[in-house]
């Protein structure tokens, strides 16, 4: 556990906008940050960071909260380990209690994993750089690959040694257990139970999350044995979904942002020979075909990919339709095919930075007129070849988002196949067509099973709370009055003068909102509405309590997640408006607006009393209870009569000296 002062200290030093930078490429807009959404697939930017107010918001997806929430989600931890996060990030000293044996118990199997991997990249550099086998082994390898010393330290290089279980008996006797070993996929479990390095023999190659968790290795065989895999890499795991992940992205993050562009290779070897040679903003996709997990973390840093292929790459065919989802995310491609017999790796080792820079500017060329060379040499004069090509060629264009984009394409691929625009254009219009017609027939999903599709788990107001709150009657009116609560609670409503002697009282939002409720002996329904209820009550008269930051930066994360989502404005008023008059906001309204939703809130309570007694005069009657009935229709009566009153108390109780 971490104590409360420290939290504190934690929560006040995250800058929003720092933390979400380094997994969100943010624009400035207004007084807010926009950018994509790092939790949902979307091409126009719907994520707001709100420095003043210190939250994040997706306005597509619902997701967001305070830069606690926002590691929590993003990063798939707890909320203790999000705080040392954050705690590491901004240089904080957190001193832990000793776990008790039931708290380390309850460690989940995914930071034991994490945990064991943590451990395994410790132990397979330590075995590189201070074992005999190691050095002459391992490292002698990488020195013949021309890696320098920092950039095996920087991307934490390792070697297993030439045992079946050396890792796996060390890691054991360390106290790892043989459930993660296997999870992880460090170890394989034979017949008989007996575990084995899955590794082992080979120079190994961490793989980092965009945070720099070690999720997965790649192991690299020296031996020469045709049986064994060149390359061996970590299975499928809780931590660790090969389609998500981009080797590299760690370490390149900043420059790709730096640069807004991404270099996109192959492999291990040629994303750290291109770092060594001073280029950075570069990932692998790992030998895989690209996924639209690794598109969407590229997109969430730049627009612009450029393609790196071999010169002699047998595969640059099969690879290129891969590259067709790119165009779908709207991103704007370049490809650039190096001179024959060299590759990312051994071009990067003869060039220095700015000499790579500038031969691939000056050898790249677009997406689709690479793609329409390359197949035009392949189809020649023949007429059926030059057919299907014009309609690989159309599927391409088509995905494209920006119509705009796609018309520049169809005049250049009419110049270079010598095909009629219109023909392309209808081409284009028919896949269109067939997509929306089989998007038309995709059978839609009931509303029964709405709650556990993942569509409905990232949407705003679902999971636990949403579903709970079904019961309760008066969620809306309630949630009303508590979003003025969060915003506004600590803001003088109106001053109160109990007699001519006394001085004038301020009565904040939050009091006011108390006092009516206590006044007329009202409760909450949902639960979640009277914890905030309570937890203004008792922290409102604490010196320095602001509302919204109160509750934007609360450490239960349903608090502040609520907060977050009635915080966060969705949308900003443009410079000339605010140019042509003054805009009066919602906080100058508050004399008006507050009263208004606790009388909606009565109201509505109201009307379900009348409701109910409605019901039971209608059974009274038809019963013929005559005693029953007299004393309902009085109940309805006076009920009546306070609904007429109510607006009329509600204002006379409001309108004094401001």
């Amino acid at each position: 556990m971490i104590d409360q002062i420290t939290v504190d200290k934690i929560i006040n030093a995250a800058q929003i906008v720092e933390v979400v930078s380094d997994f969100v490429t943010l624009r400035k807009r207004g007084v807010n940050y926009l950018g994509l959404c790092p939790f949902h697939d979307e091409r126009t930017p719907s994520f707001s960071v709100s420095p003043a107010k210190g939250i994040c918001k997706c306005f597509s997806c619902g997701k967001g909260g305070n830069a606690v929430n926002f590691i929590m989600e993003h990063e798939q931890l707890s909320y203790y380990e999000a705080l040392k996060y954050l705690a590491k990030k901004y240089h904080i000293e957190v001193i832990e209690k000793e776990l008790s044996a039931e708290e380390i118990a309850q460690k989940n199997d995914r930071e034991s994993m994490l945990a064991l991997n943590k451990y395994a990249q410790g132990y397979f550099s330590n075995i590189l750089h201070h074992s005999p086998e190691g050095k002459n082994v391992g490292m002698t390898y990488f020195h013949e690959r021309g890696f320098r010393e920092d950039i095996i330290k920087k991307f934490q290089l390792g070697y297993s040694l030439d045992q079946r279980d050396a890792f796996s008996a060390e890691a054991l006797g360390k106290g790892y257990k043989k459930e993660f070993l296997v999870k992880t996929g460090l170890s394989i479990e034979r017949d008989g139970g007996k575990i084995y390095d899955r590794f082992w023999g080979r120079v190994m190659f961490p793989v980092h999350t965009l945070s720099g968790n070690v999720i997965a290795f790649g192991g690299r065989i020296l031996k020469k044995d045709e049986k064994a895999a060149k390359y061996v890499n970590s299975p499928e795991s809780e931590i660790y979904h090969k389609s998500n992940e981009l080797y590299g992205i760690f370490f390149a993050k900043q420059s790709i942002v730096k640069h807004d562009r991404c270099f996109l290779v192959e492999g291990y070897t040629d994303v750290i020979s291109m770092h060594q040679s001073g280029v950075e903003n570069v990932v692998a996709s790992s030998g895989t075909s690209l996924t639209k997990g690794q598109i969407r973390m590229i997109h969430r840093f730049t627009e612009n990919v450029t393609v790196i292929y071999d010169g002699d790459a047998a595969g640059i065919k099969a690879s290129i339709r891969g590259i067709d989802m790119l165009l779908e995310e709207g991103l704007n491609i370049k490809v650039v095919l190096l001179p024959p017999g060299e590759d990312p790796d051994s071009f990067a080792k003869s060039q220095n930075a700015s000499d790579f820079i500038a031969y691939i500017d000056a050898h790249q060329s677009d997406f689709i007129r690479f793609k329409t060379g390359l197949l035009l040499e392949e189809a020649g004069k023949d007429p059926i070849k030059r057919a299907a090509l014009i309609g690989d060629l159309v599927r391409s264009i088509a995905i494209i988002p920006s119509s705009i984009i796609r018309s520049v394409y169809v005049k250049e691929c009419s110049s270079l196949l010598d095909v009629d625009e219109k023909l392309l254009i209808a081409e284009i219009d028919k896949v269109h067509l067939a997509k929306h017609e089989r998007e038309a027939a995709a059978p839609v999903r009931a509303n029964s099973t709405l709650s556990s599709s993942p569509e409905a788990e990232s949407m705003p107001n679902t999971g636990k709370e949403a579903q709970e709150s079904i019961s309760y009657k008066n969620q809306d009116e309630e949630r009303n009055i508590i979003r003025y609560l969060v915003r506004y609670g600590d803001q003088v409503l109106y001053y109160l003068k109990p007699d001519e002697e006394s001085d004038e009282v301020p009565v904040t939002v939050g009091q006011y909102v108390l006092d009516e409720l206590a006044r007329d002996n009202l409760k909450f329904e949902h639960p979640l509405y009277v914890k905030l209820l309570e937890l203004f009550e008792n922290n409102a008269l604490k010196p320095g309590f602001v509302a919204e930051h109160f509750f934007g930066q609360h450490p239960d994360p349903q608090v502040s997640l609520l907060a977050t989502d009635m915080l966060a404005d969705k949308y900003v008023l443009s410079k000339y408006h605010s140019k042509m008059s003054k805009v009066e906001e919602e906080s100058d309204r508050l004399i008006e607006l507050v009263p208004r939703v606790m009388f909606e809130y009565k109201n509505k309570l109201l009307l379900e009393t009348m409701k109910n007694k409605m019901s039971e005069l209608k059974k009274a009657n038809e019963q013929n209870d005559i005693p029953l009935q007299e004393k309902l229709m009085q109940e309805i009566g006076t009920l009546n009569i306070i609904k007429s009153q109510l607006a009329k108390t509600l204002g006379e109780r409001i309108i004094l000296k401001l």
